[in-house]
């Protein structure tokens, strides 16, 4: 790479302002409409079913491709796209259902006499897992490390827009939302953990430590090979991101002993959203009350031998990120656990009254005949009402509520009668904290409702064979492949952006050309993600 085209790359990528909010929801609202468009298909014609190579390819083109396009080619008018995607979902519809392949019962289990076993319908789903695994959530997550992936190094070529691209100081672009997307769908991962340990004995603070730091490793290991290869090899970058020597490697590793450290604080406070909320207004006042911070990230000069002013974007974003990824984990406690039953609830409710009834009558009795002289007490009051509404917390009403509250609070922030802030990624302010963590309930809403319309019946199983049997008819593989080997293959999708951008010039590459390699890089990527999903591995990083 000539030191003028480097020159020229960096250019390309700095001293951007970003685009509109709305257009960015328009192109991002690629994914739920392809994810619809695979649903009906799936569920009126059974068309990925069985997977085979032209069913790999179908899922391909309607997951990866159709964000990639939209993206690029149809980035200036996404609203085509999604009517594209809509048009095969409504002719689906209208179609004839097609014709179920009947399977054969299995025979009924016999007890060791020979006699039928008796069926156990109250204890038919005590096995089912209380985390089940939820196919809107591996579409989501499967959809953002698609897109990440994409723009990664669609960004090199001129065919991306420059308001796509990530923004300078202050802005909004999709790139900016995919980095803090990122870390929101991160934090949903450690959820799933942070539940698990709530039935268990809470381990002390140097053995949370350790857990974090073997999870750290890892990535702090790659953002040390990736500092090595861009300085080693030349590589063309945008200091003002992170820094000279940060990366976005060594943010995600920081963030688990974050958390460790934080767990007293977590367990007593109320609400992981309202703590998300509370950290992002401490940046804020940060930056805020110290006039001159603001400059000293966006202008200062970068001194030779002072680490702190060379990497400040990194360090001074980390509790941005933090917060974030508090926020995700706030999503995940809500939505990771499986929805209790409200008829369920009642009748144990119920139960739970009578049984306390039956010992108060019992006490009474008892009473009286100790002491028969006494006045016997007044009854006590039942706790039970039958007619009194119960609104359990639904994963759909879970993500209602929280998508509503983000909204609030966004509005709030940006544009009514609030402060009035400008989202900054490169300072992770309170305002990029609110619309990333809006932006990222209001996608899993969206792909929480297909589910519950299409597929209304994945968690009414009674065992755990017929439910993972459903939710795999319910999921995209292609989807399943990227989410279950997410990091490992944003790791190999680094690696292939530097190998295609050190063998060609992408900025002088015309319109045609660049979608070529683009699509094959796609499928490079896909086809690897499909191939750990066939071979059964998983990479954990």
């Amino acid at each position: 790479m000539t030191p003028e085209y480097k020159a020229e790359k960096e250019a390309s990528v700095s001293y951007l302002g970003g685009g509109n909010i709305w257009e960015i929801n328009l192109v991002t609202l690629v994914a739920p409409a392809a994810a619809l468009c695979w649903s009906i298909l799936q569920k009126r014609q059974g068309v990925f079913k069985p997977y085979t190579v032209s069913a790999a390819v179908a899922d391909f083109l309607l997951n990866c491709c159709a964000i990639l396009f939209a993206t690029t080619v149809y980035a200036g008018q996404p609203q085509t796209l999604n009517g594209f995607l809509i048009l095969p979902t409504v002719a689906a519809m209208l179609q004839p259902p097609a014709a179920k392949e009947k399977t054969a019962k299995p025979p009924p289990k016999s007890e060791p006499n020979g006699k039928p076993a008796e069926p156990h319908d109250q204890n038919a789903g005590s096995d089912l897992d209380p985390l089940p695994v939820k196919p809107f959530i591996t579409t989501y997550r499967g959809a953002m490390m698609v897109v990440t992936c994409a723009s990664i190094l669609a960004v090199d070529f001129p065919i991306f827009p420059r308001r796509f691209a990530k923004t300078e100081s202050y802005g909004t672009s999709l790139m900016d939302m995919g980095v803090g997307s990122f870390v929101f769908a991160a934090g949903m991962v450690a959820a799933r953990q942070q539940l698990k340990e709530q039935h268990s004995a809470s381990r002390s603070i140097t053995a949370r430590l350790k857990a974090s730091m073997r999870h750290a490793l890892p990535l702090f290991v790659l953002g040390l090979i990736r500092l090595w290869t861009v300085k080693g090899l030349d590589y063309a970058e945008h200091v003002s991101e992170y820094g000279v020597h940060w990366n976005f490697f060594f943010t995600l590793a920081l963030l688990s002993p974050a958390i460790a450290i934080l767990q007293p604080l977590l367990r007593v406070f109320p609400s992981y959203g309202l703590l998300a909320f509370l950290i992002g207004i401490c940046i804020e006042i940060f930056y805020e009350s110290y006039y001159g911070i603001k400059a000293y990230i966006i202008l200062s000069e970068r001194i030779p031998g002072d680490w702190l002013s060379q990497n400040r974007e990194g360090v001074f974003s980390f509790a941005g990120y933090l917060a974030i990824f508090i926020g995700g984990m706030g999503a995940g406690m809500g939505i990771l656990p499986r929805d209790v039953d409200p008829e369920e609830k009642r009748k144990q409710e119920k139960a739970k009254a009578a049984e306390k009834d039956s010992m108060d009558e019992d006490a009474e009795w008892l009473a009286s005949v100790l002491a028969p002289d006494q006045q016997k007490p007044a009854a006590k009051p039942v706790s039970y009402h039958p007619l009194k509404p119960e609104y359990p917390q639904t994963t759909f009403f879970h993500l209602v509520k929280w998508t509503g509250i983000w909204f609030i609070l966004a509005v709030w922030a940006m544009w009514l009668y609030g402060p009035g802030l400008f989202v900054s990624r490169r300072m992770a302010n309170l305002a990029y904290v609110i619309w990333v963590c809006a932006f990222n309930s209001a996608q899993l809403l969206l792909f929480c409702s297909i589910e519950s319309w299409v597929f209304p019946k994945i968690y009414d199983a009674k065992d755990k064979a017929t439910e993972k049997q459903r939710v795999s008819d319910a999921t995209s593989t292609v989807m399943k492949a990227f989410n279950r080997n997410g990091l490992a293959l944003f790791l190999l999708a680094n690696l292939l952006t530097g190998l295609v951008n050190m063998s060609m010039e992408t900025l002088h590459m015309g319109d045609t050309m660049a979608m070529v390699v683009l699509v094959g890089y796609m499928g490079v990527l896909c086809a690897v993600a499909l191939a750990l999903e066939r071979w059964d591995v998983s990479i954990k990083l």
